[in-house]
């Protein structure tokens, strides 16, 4: 079994909020992530595959064939947008990191297997201190 990991960026605004909360709730429970206005992040996204190496290529998958589909499953959708109303994958869920990567988990999983390869986890680094990992 061997790993390899495709790193792609993207920026994106998002609110932590509850619509049944008030202003004043939602700032005791999500802080200043519950901004009114939004708040951004220069989101890194690590997205692992798992498998066995073709013996005639020597590659788990091919990184060009991963990055294009990492970039039209989720950085095309997500990229410069606001989580919470413009991203369809996370349409119907609080825009948390947690929830991000459990999204783009089930934007990419099958489609992963289509390139003959199976995902192990992704990794979304919001901030430098924070990061969220999932593994399915």
């Amino acid at each position: 079994m061997i790993y390899i990991t495709r790193r792609e960026r993207f920026n994106a605004a998002h609110r932590l909020f509850r619509p049944d909360f008030s202003d004043e709730k939602n700032l005791e429970v999500f802080g200043k992530c519950s901004n009114p206005n939004w708040h951004g992040h220069n989101y890194e996204l690590f997205v692992t595959l798992k498998g066995e190496m073709d013996p005639d290529t020597g590659f788990l998958v091919n990184l060009k064939a991963l990055s294009r589909l990492i970039r039209q499953r989720i950085i095309e959708k997500i990229d410069h947008k606001n989580i919470n109303l413009e991203v369809d994958f996370m349409k119907g869920r609080m825009a948390s990191t947690e929830n991000l990567a459990v999204g783009i988990w089930e934007e990419l999983e099958e489609p992963v297997r289509e390139l003959g390869s199976q995902l192990h986890s992704v990794k979304v680094y919001e901030s430098e201190n924070n990061y969220v990992e999932y593994f399915g």
